[in-house]
């Protein structure tokens, strides 16, 4: 290729991950040099990579992990949460060949892959690594939010982008609170007395309303310190110390679990902001999305109960398979329930209705109403 601008814009997501081909290895960085507006670009793009701890040279994370509604009704225009169960196409390959052969990649592939390839974070223990993952993720987004994207824009409920930052501040609040870390504004008008529920609602709303007084970078900044103080507690990085009991949301789980939530509930909200802003946002890695889930049938087993009619739940994820039997266990199956991974989180998480979820029922098509509605109800996002 030659020295021009029409050329390069094109290799900056290759040169972000180091994946350049030989022939452009020296004109790239040439062109770079006196460049300022692609030089920009260029380290925007590597800032975004190097957010996700993702290697220079890889172009691709070869999990297979299937980008987020199939790639395509992640963006859909009503905000709605459409699409096909899993095992489709990643929706990635475009995007993963393009960086890896130098063509036109684009700053929504560069995130959407940059968002699937990373990596675990090796600084936590594994109880804790989907909330690590999904913090990186909900980081390296809003840098395109505050580059590219208006922060009053729409999202879930009556939230726009920095509300939901908000909100995000206000959820992992409690967590922090229970292992120990301070918080300052604004001061609490929750009650003893109050059931959690009032106290969530109250205390979502007033942490709302103060980032509603701030620029939204001090929102971020406030998010980002408060996610990383819970990345560096102790509990965070020892699963003994996180074995321990208590309860947050009016539910009594491990400490460990609520890691787990924590990392859901990023998940879920970087992927409404992605939503609003026209960005595909991937589903966790394989091994993150899998915790998710599996905590999520426990949740909703203690949900139903031990005496509901016995329904057998099958989550599936590109070729892996698994089963659990929800209800009673002294009765035979009544009813049969096939969901794909990233639906059911989405289920749980409030982004389907018992109605919308792509699913497979078999039996008695009641019961398994009562564990579609049941799920759905967990939700508090």
């Amino acid at each position: 290729m030659t020295d021009d601008h029409d050329g390069v814009p094109e290799l900056l997501a290759a040169w972000a991950f180091g994946a350049l081909q030989p022939a452009d290895e020296k004109v790239v960085p040439l062109h770079l040099a006196g460049c300022e507006s692609c030089a920009a670009e260029a380290e925007r793009l590597r800032e975004t990579v190097r957010l996700l701890n993702v290697p220079p040279g890889t172009a691709a994370a070869g999990n297979g992990s299937p980008v987020a509604r199939n790639g395509s009704a992640a963006v859909s225009q009503n905000g709605s949460a459409a699409g096909a169960t899993g095992g489709g196409a990643t929706g990635a390959g475009s995007a993963e060949a393009s960086v890896a052969g130098g063509g036109p990649a684009g700053a929504d592939g560069v995130l959407a892959l940059a968002l699937r390839s990373r990596p675990a974070l090796p600084r936590v223990a594994e109880h804790a690594a989907p909330y690590a993952a999904a913090v990186a993720g909900l980081r390296a987004l809003l840098r395109e939010v505050d580059g590219h994207g208006p922060w009053g824009t729409p999202v879930v409920h009556d939230w726009d982008v920095r509300d939901t930052v908000g909100h995000l501040i206000a959820a992992d609040e409690q967590l922090a609170v229970r292992l120990g870390l301070e918080t300052h504004t604004p001061p609490s008008r929750t009650t003893e007395d109050a059931s959690w529920e009032e106290a969530w609602n109250t205390r979502t709303a007033d942490v709302i309303a103060y980032e509603r007084t701030r620029d939204p970078q001090e929102t971020v900044t406030a998010w980002a310190e408060r996610a990383a103080a819970l990345l560096a507690t102790p509990e965070a990085r020892d699963p003994e110390r996180a074995a321990r009991a208590t309860t947050l949301m009016g539910v009594r789980l491990p400490v460990a679990d609520h890691f787990v939530v924590r990392g859901f509930e990023a998940w879920i909200h970087t992927d409404d902001i992605g939503r609003a802003l026209g960005l595909v946002v991937p589903p966790p890695p394989d091994a993150h999305l899998w915790q998710l889930v599996r905590l999520a049938v426990r949740i909703l087993g203690m949900a139903l109960g031990p005496t509901a009619p016995p329904v057998l739940f099958a989550v599936t994820a590109g070729e892996s398979s698994t089963e659990w039997v929800l209800g009673s266990e002294d009765e035979a199956v009544r009813g049969e329930l096939v969901l794909d991974a990233v639906d059911f989180c989405l289920l749980v998480g409030g982004r389907y209705t018992p109605d919308e979820v792509p699913r497979g029922v078999a039996g008695d098509e009641d019961v398994v109403r009562d564990v579609l509605e049941r799920a759905a109800a967990l939700s508090w996002l």
